[in-house]
């Protein structure tokens, strides 16, 4: 009998975190049934499996640019978007899967077409731990709205209901849904495992600098307010962060301008991370959470050593002391005394992570 298995997921085939994450279930499922795996998606970067999903109506548009200055409304809209468009386009197909907070409504329409199995891949922790965890960062730092508002939070616990499998990344992520009653049985697990592109190099270098790179969204949730107070207590002249990514609110533009104004061993450099990850000494994720953190594991990869916090599923890859270390969450001054460490004491024990098979 064959099994017909449709993967839907708004973003970038292959592109970004996300992008990369929906790529690798998509090849996943097509290894286990070759042939019978469609993905709807919102770019297809050429591949054949994927249905591209768009929705031009002037409805949308002017929603959009009604909530162009709330990162909330804007995160939902996008997502509830493209899951109407998408459950009007899919067909019968005998297990459909689909990422949070964009497929309440594929789902509902995938069970009344005859699915018999629905899967739900949960990329941050459960809604419940996100929402509090960014009350907390809104609550220190106050410049932007959270990405996450009250709608988008109802959507995604709909989804969960709907599921009759939900997939983590992490066990960071597993326990937050254990916690809050879910059936263990209906967890599962994915390893999402950098790109090939992301190694380290033979090359030895000897830098006069010691370079501290992060790399994502510039934003108040992902702690880079964190991230900056804490290099503004290492004077040290000789230390340079750069912070690979962009800012989405004209409140983090504005933090970031005045910062790299006042202090020039700050840089913002939008673009490719792996050139930066190759010139680093340290990474730092100081995310006040993140179900995995792909831009933490492409560090280590590169065989740099990754400080990160205790709310990302990055931290189960970090031995202390060999590739690492994991600091608590929203507070600077761990990541100072771990910085002093490692510029004065290099990991030079330190081997990338191995993946289960």
């Amino acid at each position: 009998m064959t099994l017909r298995t449709a993967v839907t997921c708004g973003t970038n085939f292959g592109g970004g975190g996300l992008g990369q994450h929906l790529k690798l279930v998509v090849e996943n499922e097509d290894r286990a049934n070759p042939g019978n795996v469609t993905c709807y998606c919102s770019r297809s970067n050429g591949d054949a499996r994927c249905i591209e999903v768009h929705d031009k109506s002037r409805f949308w548009q002017q929603a959009g640019k009604v909530a162009r200055y709330s990162a909330g409304w804007r995160s939902f809209l996008a997502c509830d978007r493209f899951d109407r468009v998408t459950s009007l386009e899919i067909g019968k197909f005998n297990r459909v899967i689909g990422f949070v907070g964009q497929c309440e409504q594929t789902l509902t329409r995938a069970r009344q077409l005859g699915a018999s199995h629905l899967a739900l891949h949960a990329v941050n922790s459960h809604v419940d731990n996100v929402r509090h965890l960014h009350s907390l960062a809104r609550k220190r730092t106050p410049l932007e709205s959270p990405w996450l508002n009250a709608a988008q939070a109802a959507k995604t616990r709909n989804e969960y209901r709907c599921a009759d499998e939900i997939v983590v990344a992490s066990e960071y992520t597993r326990q937050t849904f254990l916690e809050r009653g879910f059936n263990p049985d209906c967890l599962s697990r994915i390893w999402l495992i950098p790109d090939s592109r992301f190694t380290s190099t033979a090359e030895t270098t000897t830098r006069s600098t010691f370079n501290i790179v992060y790399v994502g969204a510039v934003t108040v949730a992902k702690g880079v307010p964190v991230l900056i107070e804490a290099f503004a207590n290492l004077p040290n002249p000789d230390f340079r962060l750069t912070l690979v990514g962009g800012y989405t609110s004209p409140g983090m533009r504005r933090f970031i301008a005045e910062h790299l104004a006042k202090d020039s061993r700050i840089s913002l450099a939008p673009g490719d991370p792996l050139p930066h990850l190759l010139e680093a000494d340290v990474y730092v994720h100081p995310s006040w959470e993140d179900g995995w953190a792909y831009a933490a594991a492409e560090a280590l990869a590169c065989s740099v050593p990754g400080i990160v916090t205790e709310d990302t599923g990055m931290k189960e890859l970090i031995e202390e002391g060999v590739n690492g270390y994991v600091v608590p969450t929203g507070q600077w001054q761990p990541i100072v005394d771990r910085l002093k460490y490692i510029a004065n004491n290099p990991l030079r024990g330190f081997t990338p992570p191995q993946y289960p098979e």
